[in-house]
């Protein structure tokens, strides 16, 4: 399952959403290094024995995803993620 990662605007999270646009979840930075990943939708069964967190890097939280989903998480900014505007 690959998993597009956009961080939020106001900076402390990253969305993950499927290729068709669902919701996975996110993953949120709390601060001196803690990332924690925060599953929904159908990513709640595929991360449900996942190792959450805290990590210390956002990559190192999205290496986890992609080990338990086998896929990969690519991250996007926020104009790929709506589809962007030329």
């Amino acid at each position: 399952m690959d998993i597009d990662v956009t961080q939020n605007p106001n900076g402390t999270d990253w969305f993950l959403t499927d290729l068709l646009g669902r919701d996975m979840g996110y993953v949120e930075d709390s601060g001196a290094g803690q990332f924690t990943v925060y599953p929904a939708g159908h990513a709640l069964q595929t991360m449900e024995n996942m190792r959450r967190g805290p990590f210390n890097s956002l990559d190192d939280a999205l290496a986890e995803i992609e080990r338990f989903t086998r896929g990969t998480c690519r991250r996007l900014c926020a104009d790929e993620r709506s589809g962007g505007s030329d």
